[in-house]
């Protein structure tokens, strides 16, 4: 297996951030944009992608601005995946700064399939 890498990407969205938050924050929210999911204990969650699933426990929350996850599976273990929301005076709408790993060759892949999920996430802000 390759080394884990931690890789930053930021997006900004025209959303405030309580309505940010709402999408990253619960199952329906995240079932709309990321992955499937569903609660399946206390703080225990279940992201369902076509080819695999992957369960993490939330790790903090901070409403409208941070939710993080750490995954408990697979080479994951013990990484976390971290999404905040920053807004700035006098800007409109909200940055989403997403912090997560991949495997050192798959880090290029991984920022695709971010702009993927986000590209869908700004979607449902246009409705």
């Amino acid at each position: 297996m390759s080394a884990i890498e931690k890789y930053t990407v930021e997006y900004h969205l025209e959303a405030a951030p309580k309505l940010l938050f709402k999408f990253i924050s619960t199952s329906e929210g995240l079932s709309r944009w990321f992955a499937q999911t569903r609660i399946i204990g206390d703080d225990l969650i279940e992201f369902q992608w076509p080819d695999n699933s992957q369960k993490a426990k939330i790790a903090q929350s901070k409403e409208n601005e941070l939710m993080s996850f750490q995954w408990l599976e697979d080479y994951h273990q013990g990484y976390r995946l971290d999404l905040r929301i920053v807004t700035e005076p006098g800007s409109s709408g909200s940055t989403l700064i997403i912090s997560d790993v991949a495997e050192a060759g798959d880090v290029d892949f991984s920022i695709r399939l971010w702009n993927t999920q986000i590209a869908a996430l700004k979607r449902l802000f246009r409705g």
